[in-house]
């Protein structure tokens, strides 16, 4: 049976580059919440999550075949065609430990990172997106974390999660950890 670990926190936290070395370590694969998700539909996405990866996987699938939401108008992502089903999968994203999420999760990470530092690798990462100028993108980043903030307040994953990894340290060491403990 799949086991399903799901790293959640602030985006710019950490939780891909988390997940990356996690999912080396333990031959694991990742589905990443951005592909269901969008700055246009940043919280009611989570339908899409359950219909073509959690309940396929649950009963049973060994492959997983899906389209991937656009994050700007150009944006034109690859589906998703034939990912694997491995032992333990890797659910990355803001809000992977939503409530609506929890039954279909065994172990639970939340990537903890101050505000002023995600804004700062969000920012990096995302500059000139959509050929929006930096003030645009920081406007988008706002509207975000405004989001975040709701859905951080509603389902509380930080109190929730099984552990929590302080996202200014070096990830070796929490993925160390999340190993030992999956494994008990």
């Amino acid at each position: 049976m799949t086991k399903f670990i799901a790293i959640d926190g602030h985006g710019g936290s950490g939780k891909s580059t988390l997940a990356q070395e996690l999912a080396k370590e333990l031959g694991a694969e990742i589905i990443h919440t951005d592909d269901f998700a969008s700055f246009y539909n940043p919280i009611n996405w989570w339908p899409l999550v359950i219909e073509r990866v959690l309940e396929p996987v649950r009963q049973g699938a060994t492959k997983l075949s899906y389209p991937r939401s656009k994050w700007w108008a150009d944006h034109k992502p690859e589906p998703v065609v034939d990912q694997p089903v491995t032992e333990i999968m890797i659910l990355e994203g803001v809000s992977a430990l939503r409530k609506e999420l929890r039954e279909y999760i065994d172990f639970g990470v939340y990537v903890d990172t101050p505000k002023e530092i995600c804004l700062e690798r969000g920012l990096a990462r995302d500059k000139g997106n959509e050929g929006k100028s930096d003030e645009e993108i920081v406007a988008m980043w706002d509207q975000w974390f405004e989001n975040e903030d709701k859905y951080l307040v509603r389902d509380a994953p930080k109190e929730y999660a099984d552990m929590v990894i302080d996202g200014t340290q070096p990830i070796n060491e929490g993925t160390q950890r999340i190993k030992e403990l999956i494994s008990e």
